[in-house]
């Protein structure tokens, strides 16, 4: 069987219906075997190697399974990079096939910058990113290498795997076992690994129970000692596929919750008015959120990095008053503590949720600290509400109970998480720990065919040039995303930086400074897709959402629109700007 040909059909086996790419010469092998099969699996051709890299991770964020992407050598091959990273460090389960010049033109251990035409050593440029990167110098490595890439993707913390793939070796011929053999062997390989499996799994077993033992009996003197408790929800909960069982805790406890910001659609609106969620946390965070953090004596973190843009510069000062107990998956991350006597667990929150479920106290334990968490949330709830806020909001209201939202990065996916109220049925998704603009648009194209449900989607009109030739394929293929394009004429979250810190030297951000925006909608309509363009509040009324076919609206603002709140480097998280009220922060200081 041709390389080539068992990829693709390895791909059908393992459920992949959807794969996103761009031509050229040394995946041409690969492009015809997916055409020879395109009634099994529709490969998706995007207008950049980047839109097709960050169409697959929206696929594989809606879907659950592995997205795949591919291209060809060099260009092609670097030009995956931003969305190879943006798969690593949001953990988003991702193979990636390169193609690469013949192994007879490979430069190999020469001393020359290259030998093939577009020949790059990707595999070395994408191995502090990826969970593997594979060199397949032969056809003898395919089939062990796919079943790594797949298993790799899935497994532990999720992520990216790339596989490079030399045009000689697509082209040669793979020997397959028959299904004698395959039995025989797999009998032989059973036969050989079964003791040690046997007490690999003994062992496993055993450190388990012992890890829930101390985590039951660490929960339990917390919760017995705690009189302010709240839990930290991070997006490690949506990757460990517990949301549901995430919801049902928050409605059946009284126990103050946040989130990070990648996960404040854990928490639809619902099911937030019922419970006790006060939003995220961090540096652009809600500050009844930062608040609570800061007043509680018991701080519990699910699936969560606590990374610098969420505790703060002075890490310290991250709940100060507070026992820390932090689960997750990564020892990586909890090597980077908050504090020394930091309580850690090395858990699934597959494992962890359920335990932590039964360590619950009663319903009405907290009364009292649950009435000042809700003194916070109403005396700050309308400091920071600018127009760009009372925007989303009501976009946000006319938006269906099941579609998909993503937002870009910048002062848009802020507002977004700020003040779009999620319906239960509804989903958001960003690119998170890598901040990639142009992120939004082509992961909206993944999310579509993935869910094959309308996605809305937000950028800024910097990000949004960042992959707009994206709207070629959105109008091609005419499907159902409605594209906002918050316009404020200025690269708005790097602005506010230079007002802040550099005495507003507004130098090539802003449209009299070396930043220009073109026209959205002109450009929208030559490429076949309606536009129109929003200049207030009254207007967004007029907006739909309910439609089947392509749509961008342009969203105009101030050009000094900022976000906020938003915390000056160095001071603690509740302390955000613009700075509240010396008297009233006080109050909430000592409630």
């Amino acid at each position: 069987m041709k390389v080539s040909d068992y990829i693709v059909a390895y791909l059908i086996t393992n459920g992949i219906r959807d794969v996103f790419g761009y031509p050229g010469g040394m995946v041409t092998h690969l492009m015809d075997s997916l055409g020879r099969r395109k009634d099994e699996i529709a490969t998706h051709i995007t207008y950049h190697e980047q839109g097709a890299a960050f169409a697959a991770c929206g696929y594989a964020q809606a879907s659950g399974k592995v997205g795949v992407a591919f291209a060809t050598s060099g260009p092609g091959a670097t030009n995956l990079l931003t969305g190879i990273c943006n798969a690593y460090f949001d953990s988003i389960p991702t193979v990636f096939i390169t193609g690469q010049v013949n192994t007879n033109e490979a430069k190999g251990e020469l001393p020359v910058r290259q030998r093939g035409f577009q020949e790059t050593d990707i595999v070395s440029m994408v191995s502090g990113v990826t969970k593997a990167a594979i060199y397949i110098r032969d056809a003898g490595m395919v089939e062990e290498a796919l079943e790594r890439a797949f298993s790799l993707a899935m497994s532990g913390r999720k992520g990216p795997v790339l596989l490079d793939v030399p045009m000689n070796v697509f082209r040669s011929e793979i020997k397959l076992l028959d299904a004698g053999q395959k039995e025989a062997q797999a009998l032989n390989e059973e036969n050989g690994a079964a003791d040690l499996d046997q007490m690999e799994r003994d062992g496993e077993e055993c450190r388990n129970a012992h890890r829930n033992r101390e985590f039951i009996q660490c929960l339990k003197e917390a919760f017995s000692l705690a009189k302010r408790p709240c839990l930290l929800l991070g997006n490690g909960i949506r990757t460990a596929g517990q949301i549901e069982q995430i919801r049902s805790m928050i409605l059946n406890c009284r126990i103050p919750v946040v989130s990070s910001m990648l996960a404040v659609d854990l928490i639809p609106e619902d099911i937030g008015l019922q419970g006790t969620y006060y939003g995220f946390i961090g540096a652009y965070g809600n500050r009844s959120a930062n608040f609570v953090v800061a007043k509680c004596d018991l701080l519990i973190c699910l699936g969560s990095r606590l990374d610098v843009r969420q505790v703060g510069g002075v890490r310290e000062r991250f709940a100060p008053d507070a026992k820390i107990i932090r689960v997750d998956i990564d020892a990586g991350e909890l090597d980077v503590r908050i504090r020394e006597d930091e309580q850690q667990f090395l858990l699934p929150l597959e494992l962890a949720i359920p335990l932590l479920q039964k360590s619950l106290p009663q319903k009405d334990s907290y009364a009292d600290w649950i009435m000042v968490c809700r003194t916070i949330k109403e005396k700050v709830k309308y400091v920071d509400e600018k127009e760009p806020n009372r925007v989303i909001n009501a976009i946000s209201r006319l938006t269906g109970d099941d579609c998909s939202i993503v937002a870009d990065v910048g002062q848009n996916m802020v507002w977004v998480a700020q003040s779009f109220h999620m319906k239960h049925g509804q989903r958001l998704y960003m690119s998170g720990g890598h901040g990639a603009m142009g992120y939004a648009l082509p992961a909206a194209i993944g999310i579509y065919y993935a869910t094959h449900r309308p996605v809305v989607c937000f950028s800024g009109d910097g990000g949004f040039q960042m992959n707009i030739q994206e709207l070629q394929f959105v109008s091609a293929n005419r499907l159902p995303i409605t594209m906002i394009v918050l316009n404020n004429q200025s690269l708005g979250m790097i602005r506010h930086f230079q007002e802040m810190y550099f005495e507003n030297n507004y130098y090539y951000t802003v449209s009299d400074n070396g930043y220009t925006v073109p026209d959205f909608c002109a450009i929208a309509k030559a490429y076949g897709i309606r536009a129109e363009r929003i200049t207030g509040l009254e207007e967004v009324k007029g907006m739909q959402f309910e439609e089947r076919e392509p749509k961008l609206y342009e969203v105009v603002f101030d050009d000094r629109t900022v976000v906020s709140p938003k915390l000056e480097f160095g001071k603690p998280n509740q302390d955000q700007e613009p700075l509240l009220d010396r008297a009233l922060y006080e109050y909430l200081m000592k409630l």
